[in-house]
């Protein structure tokens, strides 16, 4: 499968960790790397003929609030025959050895079968995803969320289109790196209490065209306890949070009012209060 599903220069994935593992701890503003043309071409593009419709697909997500403004599955059920191998083969043991080599995280890596949180993405024009830091604890297995794994599927992208996935200083200060979301890009990053990232500013591509990529979740069970406040270590909601000068004032009050209701409400009734679909 790893022949089928790769591209040549990254099929040595044992080879690759070993090369880029420095690059990837020691990266600013936290640990992450980028690569193109991971995958087979004709392989993603048979992913990508299996983007589900996410304007009509019942159960999945449309989040509209203002920190987001984005489409996603839910679980599995629209995974299609190729699909399934991708994620198959990225959930499977070569693959998950390969993060645990380029990352250096001690804890033993393990996928999410739910995918929460993970799947198919779509974000059309004016959308948005703000910057945040992740939910800390998966909902359901209580297990510690440690690496994000992107993977884009947009054809022909220009850059005046935006989209671009942002890493921000841990402070929050200013932008540290810039991704254009490219067809066939993976991006891999750790993600902590102050992973600031996201895709903040209003996608401005044409309005046939979207910002579409699939999202994939490690976690392990336990984690250094320098990575995460000890008041929200079993986050299981996102953290928003507005940039200084730029996001609104609406923000701000929406992300106060939401963590006073992390403060006294289940974390699992926050997150349905959050999201809504429109019909």
């Amino acid at each position: 499968m790893q022949k089928s599903v790769l591209n040549d220069k990254y099929r040595d994935l044992n080879a690759l960790a070993k090369t880029e593992k420095a690059a990837y701890q020691n990266a600013h503003p936290f640990p992450n790397i980028h690569f193109d043309n991971f995958f087979t071409p004709d392989f993603l593009r048979s992913v990508l003929a299996e983007f589900p419709n996410l304007d009509k697909e019942k159960g999945d997500i449309y989040y509209e609030n203002p920190n987001e403004k984005k489409h996603a599955t839910k679980g599995d059920a629209s995974f299609q025959e190729q699909t399934r191998k991708l994620v198959y083969y990225l959930n499977s043991q070569p693959f998950l050895e390969f993060l645990q080599e380029l990352t250096g995280i001690e804890e033993t890596l393990l996928p999410d079968p739910y995918y929460v949180g993970g799947g198919f993405h779509e974000i059309k024009p004016g959308g948005f995803l703000k910057l945040h830091v992740d939910f800390h604890k998966h909902q359901k297995t209580m297990l510690d969320r440690r690496i994000n794994l992107l993977i884009y599927l947009n054809e022909n992208w220009e850059e005046e289109y935006g989209g671009h996935f942002e890493l921000w200083e841990r402070d929050m200060s200013k932008c540290a790196v810039r991704i254009a979301p490219l067809f066939n890009r993976v991006a891999i990053f750790s993600t902590t209490g102050d992973s600031w990232h996201g895709h903040p500013d209003a996608l401005t591509c044409p309005p046939d065209r979207s910002r579409k990529s699939i999202a994939l979740y490690y976690y392990t069970n336990g984690r250094p306890e320098s990575e995460i406040s000890k008041k929200d270590r079993k986050r299981i909601t996102t953290t928003f949070a507005a940039r200084e000068g730029v996001d609104s004032a609406n923000m701000k009050t929406y992300n106060r009012m939401v963590n006073l209701a992390n403060d006294v409400l289940p974390a699992s009734v926050v997150s349905f209060i959050k999201k809504f679909r429109n019909k």
